[in-house]
């Protein structure tokens, strides 16, 4: 999608409101590629995590709600959720990022957006060099959200996630610059 055919959203740090939000980017659909829905109790934990990190501010990263913000009339919409969060990989510390995005929103460029507005919070940040995202190499929507957002494919890697659940992913790579 051309840049200026682009939706524009918002990234909003998560907060304890968002829980529902994560139980609803639980579905089976949206989790096909990520080992499935998580039980309840998982959830309580990721939804926590996700509200600690973004109270973080030592450089350990964000979660964010993707806010779709309206081209005409329309009210703004929650369309899904995307974060950057610190990692090693291959001996270096980066970022790696992750979204979801709810059906209704998809395949409209919301993702690809957010994509671009979450690497420009990582770069800020100005603790990290690359932002890596690991999409599974059985998801061609997400491998083309990190082609439209500018990552590069470094290629295949092998993974566990969740924990017991083997996954093949793509290892696509974004410089941020110096940190």
């Amino acid at each position: 999608m051309d840049d200026d055919r682009a939706p524009a959203v918002r990234l909003e740090p998560w907060s304890e409101g968002d829980a529902e939000l994560l139980r609803a980017l639980n579905a089976p659909e949206l989790t096909t590629h990520l080992g499935g829905p998580e039980s309840e109790e998982a959830l309580a934990r990721r939804h926590r995590r996700y509200v600690d990190l973004s109270a973080d501010r030592t450089g350990a990263g964000r979660m964010f709600r993707i806010v779709l913000l309206p081209m005409g009339p329309a009210a703004e919409a929650t369309a899904g959720s995307i974060g950057f969060w610190a990692r090693e990989w291959a001996g270096e510390q980066v970022y790696e990022t992750g979204w979801a995005v709810l059906p209704a929103f998809q395949r409209r460029g919301v993702a690809t957006a957010a994509a671009r507005a979450v690497a420009q919070r990582a770069r800020a940040e100005g603790t990290r060099r690359r932002l890596h995202a690991f999409p599974s190499v059985d998801h061609p929507a997400s491998n083309a959200v990190c082609r439209a957002a500018g990552f590069e494919l470094l290629g295949p890697q092998d993974f566990e996630y969740p924990p017991g659940h083997p996954i093949r992913c793509n290892d696509w790579r974004l410089d941020l610059g110096k940190p």
